[in-house]
């Protein structure tokens, strides 16, 4: 959305104002005015007029001008019903030299994980990419990935959601369930603690290009299962979703717009993004076990490191690990 339009939804917020006011204020004709509204309400605003000027009286449940209308972020919204990869068209716009974009739709037909993992993105979701260009060297660029769960884990209990983080990226619920393992027809409870199954909220998928000194773009990959119909799911993913968490179904907007505006904030402060994620993390404290490409590494999760590693005891000393599939072990039960 362009600056004067997006002056023009400013005042119409504060209105009611007549088109030859917003006309003076703008700087614009009255005919720029009607064109503007006229384009709003194309958007999903609801605008209406009367004898003494114009009013916005509803914003749009969703989409790219909803978005960024109260956005406290300096980035732009491109929205798609349906797009094949938010990653891939992000990667598309950073070839383009563009930065500061958030690629948004509300449904992905391609949508993958790590290790090109098919991801499940059916309408209701809210699956997006945030491209940036920090200027940071590419051995700091895992931080990120951090600085995204931590701004989804926030979005999700603003929401009513009690998340937590899985080393290093991976959002959680914590549920009791009873019967089918998916479905609407679950009966899903949100219990406390480390009581309950693990389950699956939120992915996210990092990819970046630079030199070993510096970032070129970084483009941040989070798909969350926000409204969708647990049945969509693939019941292998173990997954929930906000809606069968809270019981009703979440503001995409808001959730959006917090999740972005709290990324922002964090990757303007790089050095606070670990006290950030421990704050969060689920994995610390538990028994894990750790595929790395170089084997496996199993013992107690102590802590992450900057720019997100885990350090594990093993027993036999701490080990470092910087990338890997984790897993949480469940305790053995005494006889």
């Amino acid at each position: 959305m362009n600056e004067t339009r997006h002056r023009v939804l400013d005042a119409l917020a504060d209105g009611p104002v007549s088109g030859p006011t917003l006309a003076d204020e703008l700087g614009i004709s009255r005919s720029a005015v009607w064109k503007h509204v006229e384009a709003l309400r194309d958007a999903g605003f609801e605008v209406t007029s009367g004898d003494d000027g114009y009013t916005l009286s509803a914003v749009p449940e969703f989409g790219g001008p909803a978005v960024e209308y109260g956005l406290d972020a300096p980035y732009t919204v491109e929205y798609h019903d349906s797009i094949p990869s938010t990653n891939a068209r992000a990667r598309e716009l950073a070839a383009e030299g563009a930065e500061n974009v958030v690629v948004l739709a509300d449904e992905q037909t391609g949508g993958r994980g790590r290790l090109d993992r098919e991801w499940a993105s059916p309408s209701g979701g809210i699956w997006l990419s945030l491209l940036f260009r920090p200027d940071v060297p590419m051995a700091h660029a895992p931080v990120f990935t951090l600085a995204a769960a931590v701004a989804v884990a926030r979005a999700a209990r603003e929401a009513g959601v009690e998340a937590t983080i899985k080393w290093p990226n991976d959002v959680l619920v914590s549920v009791a369930s009873e019967g089918t393992s998916s479905g609407e027809d679950d009966d899903v409870v949100v219990t406390a603690g480390d009581e309950g199954e693990e389950r699956k909220l939120v992915g996210i998928l990092t990819e970046m290009e630079g030199e070993a000194d510096r970032v070129s773009w970084v483009v941040v990959g989070i798909g969350v299962n926000a409204n969708v119909d647990l049945a969509s799911l693939p019941s292998a993913a173990n997954p929930t979703s906000l809606e069968a968490v809270r019981g009703a179904p979440v503001d995409r907007r808001v959730f959006v717009q917090r999740l972005v505006e709290t990324f922002d904030e964090l990757s303007q402060d790089v050095d606070s993004v670990l006290d950030a994620w421990r704050e969060y993390a689920t994995t610390l404290g538990k028994e894990v076990r750790v595929e790395t490409p170089g084997g496996v590494v199993e013992g107690t999760a102590v802590d992450v490191q900057f720019p997100g590693s885990l350090v594990v005891d093993t027993g036999d000393g701490q080990v470092t690990v910087s990338a890997g599939d984790c897993e949480h072990l469940r305790p053995v039960a005494d006889d």
